[in-house]
Formats: structure tokens, sequence, C-alpha cells
């Protein structure tokens, strides 16, 4: 027995040396020849996809060694599976970076039961896009205006509580009485107009980016027209289509609207899974930002018309610790409005 527990015990030595030799190692050293991955949680084609791609081909210009990084899609619960993941079992020695729904700090902080991530303590690395959320309908729907929504309904695509094309039909649903019927089960918002197109459904809630970036010429042969907004800004982009928080009677709705449809802020993020050493996640989120400024990447991106804009990762921090500070009265009448934990 006494053997048995010095062998343990050398194993256990070898490991935690091995260990230490690997959180030592700098930058350089780590990146140089090596094979990193970014996982993403969302379908192949998107704005998340697409932007990831993009920012994949020319941040490692931007690391020592210039490291190779393959884009890897980890589908699931809109993206619940990929932050569970970076957040359980993601290797944390800075091989693996990672990108999941923007909606899931809001959906932490409201305590979605099979969100186990801890936003907290996500390294976060900066993001890319400011974006704006839209509803549209299908021209071929008896939905002309947005103000059609309160008397008739409208089958829309839904992904999961944690995706925006869910949560805002169904936030307009509880808090202003809109008759969107929501059908779940869509894996990405390519199979959604293939749906809409095929007359599945009517319309769908989504980013404003992906229809000007991914379904131009739906735009610009009339055969979708944008109903509403989803910022307390008109936009520039759809100037006549009215912001939903037009439709709010009461401060509470309008304070509501602001929680619930948060989210906004985090683009599309990017982060370390806890633990990985501080060298690294310095290195890395200097690149990130370096590479988002490149002129290459940003004239492509205009071309593309994929909204790049870098959102530092200080910013991040500070809208995941205001979530944390939101007051529980606050989340429980929101949680009447629009449950999460069911």
């Amino acid at each position: 027995m006494l053997k048995s527990r010095t062998r343990a015990s050398l194993i256990i030595a070898v490991l935690l040396a091995v260990a230490g030799q690997a959180h030592a190692q700098s930058p350089e050293t780590f990146f140089k020849g090596r094979q990193l991955k970014l996982i993403i949680g969302h379908s192949v084609g998107g704005d998340y996809d697409m932007g990831a791609r993009l920012i994949a081909r020319y941040l490692p210009r931007y690391l020592p060694g210039e490291p190779v990084i393959s884009v890897q899609s980890m589908l699931g619960a809109a993206s619940v599976t990929a932050a569970n993941f970076l957040y359980e079992a993601a290797p944390r020695d800075g091989s693996v970076i990672g990108s999941f729904s923007r909606n899931l700090p809001v959906m932490r902080a409201r305590g979605l039961r099979n969100l186990k991530a801890d936003m907290t303590a996500f390294q976060w690395l900066g993001a890319t896009s400011i974006p704006g959320r839209m509803c549209l309908a299908d021209i071929r729907s008896p939905i002309k205006t947005a103000q059609d929504l309160f008397q008739r309904e409208l089958v829309v695509a839904g992904s999961g509580a944690g995706s925006a094309v869910s949560i805002v039909p169904a936030v307009l649903n509880s808090l202003l009485g809109t008759k969107f019927r929501i059908i779940e089960g869509y894996r990405g918002l390519s199979d959604m107009f293939l749906a809409l197109q095929r007359g599945e459904i009517e319309g769908v809630c989504l980013p404003a980016d992906y229809v000007t970036t991914s379904q131009p010429d739906l735009l610009r042969e009339g055969k979708i027209r944008v109903l509403l907004t989803g910022e307390e800004t008109p936009s520039k982009d759809f100037p006549d289509a009215p912001t939903v928080y037009s439709f709010a009677s009461t401060d509470e709705q309008k304070a509501m609207l602001r929680l619930l449809l948060s989210g906004a802020e985090f683009g599309r993020p990017y982060v370390y899974p806890p633990g990985v050493p501080a060298p690294l996640v310095a290195t890395m989120r200097k690149a990130f930002a370096a590479a988002a400024a490149d002129p290459a990447l940003v004239e492509e991106a205009n071309r593309a018309k994929l909204d790049m804009t870098f959102v530092p990762p200080e910013e991040l921090e500070k809208s995941v610790a205001a979530l944390a500070r939101v007051p529980k009265a606050v989340l429980e009448r929101a949680e009447k409005i629009f449950p999460v934990t069911n």
C-alpha cells in the first residue's frame, strides 16, 4: 500500500510539474506552430458564423507564431450547448476560443436552468458588431403593419429560449399583447428563410444585419416587409419601421423591454474559458482588437455588409457586472412577464 501511495504521489508530482510548465509558457512559445479552435454555437451562414470565419483569418497575423485557427460549429439550445462546453469542458490552456449568443448573459442573470456557464467566470476577449433587431413578414402575409400584430396572428420561427428569434416575439406577446405564434425547432436563420419561402412560416424576428448581408434580394425585390425594429432609436436603414418602444404605454413597460431585450451590447462575443493563463489572455485580447481594426478586414466586411464594429472586453465585463446587480424584484417581475426557468 505504501508503494502504491508513493507511486501515486510521484504521478501527481509529475502532472503538476507538467501543468506548471504549460502555465509558465510564454505566449511566443505557446502559440508558435499551434492549431487553435474557435467554437461557435451557431449554424453556418449566419452573422455569427460569417463574423467568426472572418476574424479567424485575420487574427493569426497578430498572434506570435501565427497559429492556425479553425472554426467549428457546436449547435444546440440556441448556443447554450457551446457556452456550457466552454465553461465546463473546454481546455483551459489557451487553445480554444468560443462564441455564443449575445442573449445568454441576460438569460443567465434571469436563471435559465440549462445554462450552467457563469458569465462572470469567462475571460472576455472582445466582440464584433452592435446589432439591431427587427421583425419582418413575408409579403404574402395578411399582416401589413406592426399595428396588425395586435389584431391578427403571425406565425414566426423560433430556435430556443436563448435566441433572439424566440425571445423578441415572446416578450412582445407577454408584455404588449401582440399575437405572434412561435414555431420552435429551427436550427439557424438560413433554415428559417427557407421555411419562409416555402410558406411554412409567415415571418421572423432576427438581427437586422442578417437581412442586409444574407437576404438582400428579398428586400430589394419587395418579398419581405419590415414590421418593426427592436431599439429605442429609429433605424437608419429602415426609417419607416416603428420601434417596438413606440407601443409601450408605460415607463414600466419600457424598463422591462430594456431588460428583456437587452443583449445587443454584447455584439457577437468571444471568450476564453475560465482559468486560461493571464499572459495568453492579454495577448489574445490585443490580437482581437488589432485584427478587428485591420484595414483589409474592414474592407472585406464592408463589401459583405457585415458589421464588425469592435467592442472592447472591458465594456463586456461592465455589462456582465451590471446584469449581476439587477435587483431581484426586477428579475421576478420579468419572470412573470416572460418566464425562462420553466
